[in-house]
């Protein structure tokens, strides 16, 4: 990769998450344009250029750089709200980011090689991690759903769609691990959840549930597992 990409990248991970204090960002979706903050924090910004690069020379891409990194929080601020602040967050990450490769092409003649996404081995591996997300959740839902137990209303209440999502990621981690050919990395996985599991489990005092979720745990790291395994030896 390009060095004068990853310094801007890493400026903006400064700017962004270590010298932005949370009063900041308060501040500014409270007051939106009339913060002093947001101004503030493109100031910083722009400084970071100066000096990450060392060099009063890349005052064009610093400037360029305050000037979108202004227009996409100044956008943000107006249009944030309590219902749609999470999916803003990610959007702004992802204009700034892509704001940041327009103006390095701009100054450096900066060019990404997306080549692989014409290979078929990248194209398996997509495939195969998107299968162990959503996709296996539904199966694995299928399976097991005939032994599902009832719902105790005196029984604590987990997070909503917690175990879906905890599933997914520990599919992803199996994948990943497989492919690197860090094998022990699953053992490990598999023991870190039977201890959280465990005390659960074990104030529960309930056989079917116990039953539940070991069938859970062991369909969805095998399916992993398979799935993992089916990939590496495609993209070998």
């Amino acid at each position: 990769m390009d060095i004068y990409l990853v310094k801007i990248i890493l400026a903006h991970l400064i700017g962004d998450f270590f010298l932005q204090p949370n009063s900041w960002v308060k501040d500014k979706e409270r007051k939106k344009l009339k913060s002093g903050k947001l101004y503030l924090h493109v100031l910083v910004h722009i400084t970071l250029i100066f000096v990450i690069f060392l060099s009063f020379k890349a005052w064009k891409v610093a400037l360029c750089i305050g000037v979108l990194h202004f227009v996409i929080d100044a956008l943000k601020t107006l249009f944030q709200t309590k219902k749609n602040a999470r999916t803003l967050f990610f959007i702004d990450q992802v204009l700034h980011l892509s704001s940041i490769v327009l103006i390095w092409h701009i100054f450096y003649r900066g060019y990404l090689d997306i080549s692989y996404f014409n290979e078929v081995k990248t194209w398996i591996l997509i495939s195969g991690a998107l299968f162990l997300t959503m996709p296996t959740s539904i199966i694995m839902k299928v399976i097991i759903a005939k032994w599902l137990p009832e719902n105790d209303s005196e029984s604590p209440q987990s997070l909503q769609n917690a175990g879906k999502y905890i599933g997914i990621l520990e599919r992803v981690l199996i994948f990943v691990f497989i492919l690197t050919n860090h094998f022990e990395a699953v053992g490990f996985l598999l023991a870190a959840k039977s201890i959280f599991r465990f005390g659960d489990l074990k104030e529960a005092h309930d056989l079917k549930l116990t039953e539940y979720v070991l069938i859970g745990t062991l369909l969805s790291f095998g399916i992993a597992i398979i799935i993992s395994m089916l990939t590496q030896t495609f993209i070998a």
